[in-house]
């Protein structure tokens, strides 16, 4: 079986909604299996490649407005 073979296949099995996807519905099932998988593969390949990966290190004083004590 061929690369492109192979692809095709993938995409075609992941084309098939989830229910989520079939209640919300899609215009181009193929596209939308072939951007997921597309996304998947970069994933694989570079591991801080998906944007909730990147930590970010702040302190409590950067996160939060002090609140000033009562008078």
């Amino acid at each position: 079986m061929s690369h492109d073979q192979s692809d095709q296949d993938r995409i075609s099995s992941r084309a098939h909604l989830l229910p989520e996807e079939a209640a919300a519905g899609s215009d181009d099932p193929e596209a939308q299996a072939d951007a997921i998988l597309a996304e998947s593969d970069l994933r694989e390949e570079d591991r801080n490649a998906a944007p909730d990966t990147v930590l970010e290190h702040r302190t409590s004083e950067e996160t939060v407005t002090p609140i000033e004590p009562p008078d």
